[in-house]
């Protein structure tokens, strides 16, 4: 079983050790992943280990747990967020408060700024030394929390980041003391050399300074590390707080949350939809961008899907709910980025070692700093100011948010795009895939045949009926389309599927086979009769099916699927970036050679069964990393089988179990996108690794002092502290920037020229068969459009287009609309209905 728990008090990589380590030493549990950034665990372990245990190992380990499933609301969530922001600025609002005066009185005199005159002066010195006293207390009040964590993790033998700072601050400020009561004792006994000494060595601006600058660099980072999560907080608040529903023929506002199952909600134009549902009534175009990153506004009338979370853009209809609350498409999705952020990637492995010990490593070297200063006679003040240097320069912070951060701005990027990493491992091996393996049907291509050809001896009719009865038992797509084509006759008995052949029944007590080349001859069907003109159909890049009727071909029937659009484009982008691509498909040589050729993979394998899917992945995985990409159920094996599967969304929900990735928009150029996003989070994260070592490698020497005695270079505690902050800033800054990450989209006129498969009306000859499937010849233009300032207005032109029984696409950004016109509709009417809905407009 898999647990996730919510862990409060972690300050650092140290912490998120210490709490892994607790929860791995109780017997049952096999895998323990902690993310700082987020605060929550996941652990993997046996039915016999409790929630209750678990949250027991933790808090004993000093920190605090709760189990997600009672995690607060999502409100409540941004009023705690809220609260700590609030607590930060008091805490920093006070701090920064009394050590401008605090550096005011030590520092003033130094550069010539007027001091009180009881304070000047080595008279002066107790009161300037009592003061500066009673100014460090209040920054140590509000920030005492580090004392009271840091402390409690070093007397458990588990100090972490606060220790550091605690130890730091506390050890200036303890010296401040003793040099007080070493001014008080001069003073008195008219020492003034000893009074003047030691007014130059009271540490209380050091001592506040750190805390002042680590609070300041936590405000920032806590900052900073909320824009990381924006994608996941904006996905919740996608839901609106209410809905209208019908209620006994009346409409009635209602909590969102309430909605269940077979309730009918009304959408209305300019509102968000609060469900998944489907309409039962009306019409309405759907900006569906927050979810799938289609920035297009999708037409929906009675019968389509809807998902809770988009936009109804203009219109007016009813939904009947499907889906709602944490069943729905909308929470799916915030819980695979949630728990793909909640996972490690296997690259902050390296990391997570160094920061279990690296706390105790630094309180070591600076102890052996501050000895061996003391042991060459530099003086207690030198020795003291170089172990704490140490102390409050080490950077733990740095090293644990290296991966998280960057794995949590990238999952939440690629949600915003469609991309769903499943974990950060996906993310992370995605980044060095050497080859992209493709599906054939319903992912190179829509996965929507439609019957292009029939050809049969004696009366078609008939055996088209009797085709039909057989196929309308088929879940195979082609199966599915023949079905559709014509209508039954008779009734198809002992139904057979040869899996990835073709299948076979009888009907009116007659044996019928339905198949490949494969499927014949393993049954002993002699088909050179049809061999000819199966040939003929495959070269045009469709699927061939022969019929048999007691050992005979008695028929042939073609079926063409449409390519997507974007599945050249997104080749061409994988093979740019060095990447082998494959097309799989149980279709003959010839249609799939047509269709790897229209699209541009670099290898093709036909004939594929589905048992031996898995197998050619693993051939290529023998050669390096390999995706695979696919949508049906018997594409689940290979996914699960190849280091990276990738499912289209509108796959089955076996493949989408299966996959490491899913693609919300089932657009392949998605997985181009996907695996650029990959290397660019990978890369980041390598910068802030590197960033985390070189740094901490770099200035915890430096500030031991190791260029103290060659160069007279040494770093003061109130330096380090600040470095110490941007270190941690730098990092999460570093993430941020893959903000600023973009898909490439595709070029007018990227897409592929128009061919028998991506085009299944026309023939080699551009006239219309006269067979099934056969319709009126289309024209696409390309019309300027001005006047178009945001998303309703893109709907009311498609709107007008569409009155035209048009097929329209409208860019805002580039103020063009891409129409396909049936026969007799001009390209004047079209720009005369753009002008009609209050547009100036031109085709091009």
């Amino acid at each position: 079983m898999q647990k996730t728990f919510d862990i409060t008090g972690m300050t650092c990589s140290a912490c998120s050790a210490h709490v892994s380590r607790a929860v791995e030493k109780i017997d049952g549990v096999s895998h323990v992943s902690v993310n700082l950034l987020t605060g929550v665990m996941k652990v993997n372990a046996d039915d016999s280990v409790t929630g209750e245990s678990i949250i027991a190992a933790v808090e004993k380990a000093g920190y605090g747990a709760s189990e997600q499933s009672m995690r607060p609301s999502a409100q409540t969530s941004a009023e705690k967020k809220k609260s700590s922001s609030a607590e930060y600025i008091v805490r920093l609002s006070v701090s920064v408060a009394f050590t401008l005066a605090l550096m005011y009185f030590s520092m003033g005199g130094m550069i010539g700024l007027p001091q009180p005159p009881f304070m000047s002066g080595e008279k002066g010195a107790a009161a300037l030394a009592l003061t500066q006293l009673l100014l460090c207390l209040p920054v140590i009040y509000v920030n005492f929390t580090y004392f009271k964590n840091g402390f409690k993790r070093l007397f458990a033998l588990a100090p972490n980041m606060d220790t550091l700072i605690a130890l730091g601050s506390a050890v200036s400020f303890a010296y401040g003391v003793f040099a007080l009561y070493r001014i008080m004792y001069g003073t008195s006994a008219g020492d003034t050399e000893l009074v003047h000494r030691y007014m130059h060595e009271l540490y209380f601006e050091s001592s506040a300074m750190i805390l002042t600058l680590i609070t300041l660099g936590k405000f920032f980072e806590q900052r900073s590390k909320r824009r990381t999560t924006d994608a996941v907080e904006k996905l919740k608040n996608l839901v609106p707080p209410t809905a209208v529903v019908i209620v006994d023929g009346e409409q009635r506002t209602v909590d969102s949350a309430s909605l269940k199952v077979g309730d009918v909600a009304v959408i209305k134009a300019g509102v968000r939809i609060p469900c998944d549902g489907s309409i039962i009534e009306g019409e309405i175009h759907a900006d569906e961008s927050a979810v799938t990153g289609e920035s297009m506004p999708v037409k929906k009338s009675v019968g389509s899907s809807v998902t809770g979370g988009t936009t109804a853009v203009s219109g007016f209809a009813k939904v009947r709910v499907t889906a709602a609350g944490e069943d729905s498409v909308l929470s799916s999705v915030i819980r695979l980025v949630q728990d793909a952020n909640a996972d490690k990637a296997p690259i902050a492995a390296l990391a997570d070692k160094i920061s279990g010990i690296f706390v105790p490593a630094v309180l070591g070297i600076a102890l052996v700093a501050f000895i061996v200063w003391l042991c060459v006679g530099s003086g207690v003040e030198n020795a003291m100011n170089m172990a704490v240097s140490v102390l409050v320069i080490s950077c733990p912070c740095a090293l644990g948010l290296a991966t998280p951060v960057a794995v949590m701005v990238g999952t939440g990027k690629g949600a915003e795009n469609g991309i769903l990493f499943k974990s950060g491992e996906a993310l992370q091996t995605l980044h060095g895939v050497k080859t992209v393996i493709f599906d054939k049907t319903g992912t190179v291509t829509y996965g929507k045949p439609a019957v292009t050809d029939f050809l049969a001896d004696g009366d078609a009719e008939t055996l088209k009926g009797i085709v039909s009865a057989i196929e309308s038992k088929s879940e195979h797509p082609l199966g599915k389309a023949v079905a559709a084509s014509f209508a039954p006759n008779g009734d198809a008995q002992n139904f057979v599927t040869y899996a990835g052949k073709g299948v076979g029944a009888e009907v009116n007590g007659k044996s019928y086979l339905i198949g490949n080349a494969a499927l014949m001859k393993e049954f002993s069907v002699d088909v050179g009769k049809w061999s000819d003109k199966a040939d003929a159909l495959a070269a045009q890049g469709k699927s061939v099916m022969f019929v048999a009727y007691d050992g005979t071909a008695v028929g042939v029937t073609a079926v063409s699927d449409r390519i997507k659009e974007s599945s050249a484009f997104a080749v061409s982008e994988l093979k740019k970036a060095g990447i082998h691509t494959v097309m799989l498909t149980g279709d003959n040589f010839l249609a799939a050679k047509y269709a790897a050729d229209k699209v541009g993979v670099d290898e093709v394998y036909a004939d594929v069964l589905p048992q031996d899917k898995e197998e050619v992945v693993r051939k290529f995985m023998a050669r390096g990393k390999t995706a695979m990409v696919g949508d049906g159920i018997n594409d689940a094996p290979a996914l699960t089988r190849a280091d990276v599967g990738i499912a289209v969304g509108a796959g089955s929900d076996i493949a989408l179990d299966s996959a490491d990735v899913v693609l919300i928009n089932s657009d392949l150029k998605d997985v181009a996108t996907a695996v650029r996003l990959s290397k660019a989070t990978i890369r980041n994260v390598k910068q802030n690794l590197f960033w985390a070592f070189f740094y901490n490698t770099v200035c915890i020497p430096l500030a031991a002092g190791v260029l103290y005695a060659p160069l007279g270079i040494k770093l003061n505690p109130m330096i380090g502290a600040a470095a110490m902050s941007l270190s941690s800033l730098f990092v999460v800054g570093n993430a941020l920037r893959l903000k600023l990450f973009r898909p490439h989209r595709q070029k007018d006129g990227a897409t592929p020229a128009a061919c028998p498969i991506a085009c299944p009306i026309q023939n080699e000859n551009n006239s219309r068969p006269g067979g099934i499937g056969a319709k009126e010849q289309e024209m696409k233009y390309v019309l300027k459009i001005k006047g178009m300032s945001c998303m309703h207005c893109v709907a009311h032109v498609q709107k007008a287009l569409q009155a035209l029984d048009c097929e329209a696409e409208v860019d805002l950004e580039k103020g063009k609309a891409f129409v396909t016109a049936p026969d007799g509709v001009t390209k004047e009417m079209l720009v005369q209905a753009v002008k009609d809905a209050g547009y100036d407009a031109c085709a091009e």
